[in-house]
Order: structure tokens, then sequence, then C-alpha cells
């Protein structure tokens, strides 16, 4: 009965919220936009905009393409090659999909060169590998992760420890996955990742771009100055970033009376609900929904609110 009850209860989400200046020395914008590696959806809300800058529509098509690869071998990742080729020239993101983070074995591979690997209890005992039990596994472990320094490995070859990961991807535990890819570099050609791949099932993909207009739109008041915002003049922050998922919901919920001119933008990213981790290498479960999600409130003096939300099976976000 006990069990039956915690699995009734809502789940426990978060939502972190902080004030900045893009001009700030402190500002922690770009640190915490470059540590939320794997997302599958970027959204802009513009208010009173009929078309979209030249700017704006450049940056959107110009994200480049990303590869999807079926049964690639885990052993593949961390051969030296691919180390030298891609990890170290410019920011290479791997991501297993149609696994179930909670359920399947799982492969994330981050910009910063660390393979992470959320494996069941079976499979993480076949590899032989060292790793630390979930956090949200329960009293019983039955997942596993194993981190593995990349840039680290490379260094020694020869060493002990390269030799027994690359034995064990290669012959005690041979892994294959489908992945989703990602590289972000300068000054090599797109072609080096199609032609690396060649041998396995690779396609390229270019990001669906969607635009929307929302008529009738009434927007909040919001003031730069003040998360917490003020009773019947402007909105708070909590406030906001329920209405907010309204809007990108299309759900009939509208708090004002009238429009009000809107002096901001939004930004908002979000997360694999699968990915193994969410911020930085923090572990990341799903639980009843994995959603974890930033978004950016841009006001025109340069100042935003930054909203960070995760839900029951991550930690604080940074």
């Amino acid at each position: 009965m006990a069990t039956l009850r915690r699995l009734q209860e809502a789940p426990r989400h978060l939502l972190v919220c902080e004030k900045s200046n893009f001009g700030h020395d402190k500002s922690r914008h770009k640190h915490l936009v470059e540590t939320h590696y794997h997302n599958y959806r970027v959204s802009f809300l513009i208010p009173e905009c009929g078309l979209l800058s030249k700017e704006l529509k450049s940056l959107v098509m110009d994200i480049g393409p990303y590869y999807s690869v079926k049964n690639l071998p885990l052993h593949e990742l961390i051969t030296d090659e691919f180390i030298n080729r891609f990890v170290k020239k410019g920011s290479f993101s791997a991501l297993t999909y149609n696994t179930s983070i909670d359920e399947d074995n799982t492969v994330a591979l981050l910009p910063n060169g660390k393979l992470i690997l959320s494996l069941d209890k079976d499979t993480y005992e076949e590899t032989g590998l060292q790793g630390h039990p979930s956090r949200y596994s329960g009293r019983k472990s039955m997942k596993f992760v194993i981190s593995i320094d990349l840039m680290d490995l490379s260094l020694n070859l020869d060493s002990k420890k390269y030799r027994r990961i690359s034995w064990s991807f290669k012959e005690k535990k041979p892994l294959k996955f489908d992945f989703l890819l990602a590289w972000h570099h300068t000054g090599t050609e797109e072609s080096t990742m199609m032609a690396y791949f060649s041998k396995y099932h690779i396609q390229e993909h270019q990001p669906k771009v969607a635009l929307s207009t929302v008529r009738e739109l009434q927007c909040p008041v919001l003031r730069s100055s003040g998360l917490a915002g003020e009773p019947e003049e402007a909105c708070s922050a909590l406030e906001f970033f329920d209405w907010l998922g309204a809007v990108f919901c299309s759900a009939d919920l509208h708090y004002f009376d009238e429009p009000k001119l809107a002096p901001w933008v939004t930004l908002t990213v979000q997360g694999f609900a699968d990915s193994p981790v969410a911020w930085r290498e923090k572990e990341h479960g799903f639980h009843k929904g994995g959603e974890h999600l930033y978004n950016f409130v841009v006001f025109n003096n340069q100042d935003y609110w930054l909203q960070m939300a995760v839900g029951a099976n991550d930690d604080c976000p940074p």
C-alpha cells in the first residue's frame, strides 16, 4: 500500500529562477547554455512581431545538420581516430534514441569528451567496468552509471585502463545502439561525418523549422528588476512560466483583461527526456515526465530572467 501511495503522489518538480544582465561579468548565461547538452527543441516567443527579422531568420536556418546512425558499435566511439578527428576538433554530441532511460541501456557522449553509460544491472556486470549505482533505481540497484573521459583516455592508448575498456566493448560485452549525432566545428567539411561512418546506416537530417502566429495573445506585464512581480501591476516569474507553458500548449489560459505592449522576448530550450544527464554530468531520470528545460526572458535593456525546470529524478539545476 505504501508503494501504491507513492506512485499516486504528484511528482516533485523544481523551478529555479534568477535574473541578471548579459553585460555583467558574473552573468552565468553562457555556462548554463553550454552545459545543457542534449536538446530537441528551441522555441521563440516574440510578441507583436508580424515578420521575422533577417538576422533571426538567418540564425534559425543556419543551425546545421544532425545525423542518425543505426546499430553503431560502442567501441567506435573510443578509438584513437574517432577521438582525434571529432572529439578534439569541435563539439561532438551523441545520444541513443528509441531508448527509455528508466528501462533500457542508454548512452550519451558529451561535448566535453565524457562518455556516459546508463546500464541495467546484468549489462553492467557483464561489461566488467567500474561505475556506480543510479541514484534513481530504488533500494535495489537495478541501473548503474559508467563515466569514461575520452580526452584523458586518449593520452595513453597503451594503458591498462584503455585496453580493458576496449576489450570490454569489443569482446566481453559488445554493445550496439541507434544514435543521434551532432558535430559543431570550423574548418572541416560536413561530409566527414558521413564518410567516417559510411559502413553503417547513417543519414543526414535538417532540423524542422515551424513558424506559427498566435493572434490576439494577451501578454503579461513584466518588470525585469522584479522576479516576484507586483500584485495587480506585474507578473511574477512563476506566473509567467505557467502562462508561457499554456501558450506553447495552445491552452486557453489568459490572465489579463486587455493586451499589453511587451518589451521582451522568450527563448525556451527543451532537453531529451531520456538523456542520461541534464545539466553538466548530473544524472537525469524519467520518473513520470523526464522534463528538463530552461527559458530566457530577454528584455530590451539586456536584462534577462533565466528559468530552469527539472522533474523528480534530477538534482536542483545549477
